[in-house]
């Protein structure tokens, strides 16, 4: 299926590893412009180097770097027609998962909004006016199917993506009728960095169940999250659904709210 985003241009947050790599590399693929937005570069942005990549080294929990990560995009592509805020999970420095409401102190709390949900709020503000320039354009938000299912864990993460659905969705009422389509998409537990990276969940995860990190990502962790699938997402998976919201194809798709996560969420 051809999505027809030839020549468009987007904005990919998180973009050094995990679902936004996955993003970037299928925006690529489908002929877009795309500027990857992370703290670094890594090895699989080089790997996906080419005039349609603009790799935007910048830090989203600056309060202007999300407005800067815009601002390239219409400095080197010319405009601005999707924006994807992928980045998000635990702000950097920090580990997670956190086992108890009374774990994250006040200062816990302002970084995990700062980066899941302010830092989101920023770079859409910033967005707005170049997507209306161009008669439109699609935003993506990247939540979590905690946001449906909520565990006594990561309380201050779930909190603040349950605020950028709540933010989604109010948006999308706004913007609708000038063009501007804002979807999310809720993962999951996705085998990225969050998990594999040494003291990362699975580490965590089997310092708390005295199993080894291998066991945990393949067998302890989707038992215990009832993943119907038997296994972890893959980045790709959610990537995919990104990449077709992003697309002129999903033009009557906006306010959704789309759930990729192995069959964790259960509830009607």
């Amino acid at each position: 299926m051809d999505l027809q985003l030839s020549g468009r241009v987007a904005v990919v947050t998180g973009a050094s590893k995990g679902i936004g790599l996955a993003t970037v590399s299928a925006l690529l693929e489908e002929g877009a412009k795309v500027v990857a937005v992370s703290r670094k570069g890594a090895p699989g942005l080089d790997a996906l180097a080419g005039p349609n990549l603009t790799h935007a080294a910048i830090d989203l929990m600056d309060p202007e770097g999300p407005a800067a990560a815009v601002e390239r995009a219409v400095e080197v592509y010319g405009g601005l027609d999707i924006l994807v805020n992928n980045a998000g999970g635990p702000p950097p420095g920090v580990k997670l998962p956190r086992f108890s409401f009374l774990a994250p102190s006040d200062a816990d709390w302002r970084q995990m909004f700062e980066f899941n949900l302010f830092a989101v709020v920023r770079a859409i503000r910033a967005a707005i006016p170049h997507l209306l320039a161009r008669g439109g354009g699609s935003i993506v938000n990247v939540t979590t199917g905690a946001v449906r299912q909520p565990a006594p864990m990561n309380v201050d993460y779930q909190a603040a993506k349950a605020g950028l659905l709540n933010l989604s969705k109010a948006l999308s009422e706004e913007y609708a009728p000038q063009g501007i389509r804002v979807n999310t998409v809720a993962p999951g537990p996705v085998r990225t960095a969050w998990w594999t990276e040494e003291g990362g969940a699975a580490d965590i995860l089997a310092g708390a169940t005295g199993a080894d990190r291998d066991s945990v990502m393949d067998t302890v962790a989707p038992q215990m999250m009832n993943l119907l699938t038997g296994r972890l997402v893959e980045p790709g998976e959610v990537a995919d659904v990104i990449a077709l919201l992003a697309s002129p194809r999903s033009a009557s798709t906006t306010g959704a709210e789309f759930v990729v996560d192995g069959g964790f969420l259960k509830a009607v």
